[in-house]
């Protein structure tokens, strides 16, 4: 068992959870990921590490309740305990040795980009500039951990709540029309904010390197939903990414794959709703 340590609410939707997981740590790497099982029956996700440390043996993981498996765990408390907790999987993210590196969070893809930035942090001669952004200014998180790490730190809101009104993509397109200098770009978030970041910086040639993360299933390489071609060859998310090449990534490809499972998703979450909801009503009114 890997019991929960810490639980701190990021937003109405989205819990940070420090676990209880040595062996995990002995050779994690920024961008590795995790797989998770809340009991002996529960499904099998996978989560990208979003921090950890070695001395304490802990993994920190954030979870964005999207149906009903994050659901579950989000009403897990410290004291909790995750019955699998496997890892570290996947190949860690490709980091610059130097020159101006972007690092870009779009939502709940802050999370994972934190420790890409917190290790580009400790490079003698990397510069780093990170955008973060969300839909609104409550649903950012991890801001603080970001300026913490970050020469420069940029924020963008979909409705202007905070820092720029509009996309992270706006603000790197602001960025190269300014002539700043950017060598490399690693950018985490939704498929489409993925996919426009690789459309913002292929006129420039700048080398952009994205997380295909949100197509992976089993996790392992066999189940082969996360089928995804790159520079036209047949990749696998999980065992030969998630990190890959934003220019040669066909986003079509990746774009149905993220959405194979959208309606069988939908109902286990309303269905595990309304059960919860029947055993709130039935408790309260007993």
């Amino acid at each position: 068992m890997y019991p929960i340590l810490q639980k701190r609410d990021l937003t109405p939707v989205t819990k940070l959870f420090v676990v209880e997981a040595p062996l995990v740590t002995r050779h994690v790497e920024p961008g590795h990921f995790v797989i998770v099982r809340v009991g002996e029956e529960g499904e099998r996700i996978p989560l990208t590490v979003a921090d950890y440390d070695t001395d304490e043996g802990t993994i920190t993981i954030v979870v964005q309740e999207v149906g009903k498996t994050t659901a579950m765990i989000n009403q897990m408390e410290e004291g909790d305990a995750f019955s699998d907790f496997v890892g570290p999987l996947g190949r860690p993210a490709h980091l610059p040795e130097s020159g101006r590196v972007v690092c870009i969070g779009g939502g709940f893809g802050i999370a994972p980009v934190y420790p890409i930035a917190k290790a580009l942090s400790q490079m003698d001669d990397v510069k780093l500039t990170s955008i973060i952004g969300a839909r609104r200014e409550d649903l950012l998180i991890m801001e603080e951990e970001m300026e913490a790490v970050s020469e420069d730190l940029r924020v963008a809101t979909d409705d202007g709540s905070k820092g720029h009104h509009g996309f992270v993509t706006d603000v790197l397109q602001q960025m190269i029309d300014a002539g700043d200098s950017i060598d490399e770009v690693i950018a985490i978030g939704p498929m489409p904010m993925m996919r426009a970041t690789a459309e913002t910086t292929r006129p420039y040639e700048l080398k952009t390197w994205v997380s295909l993360d949100p197509i992976m299933v089993d996790g392992t390489g066999m189940c082969g939903a996360c089928r995804v071609t790159v520079d036209d060859e047949l990749k696998f998310a999980c065992v030969d990414g998630p990190f890959f090449d934003a220019h040669a990534i066909d986003f079509e490809e990746s774009t149905r794959r993220v959405k194979m499972y959208e309606k069988e998703e939908a109902l286990a979450y309303e269905k595990f709703k309304e059960n919860l909801q029947c055993r709130c009503g039935g408790a309260s009114n007993g």
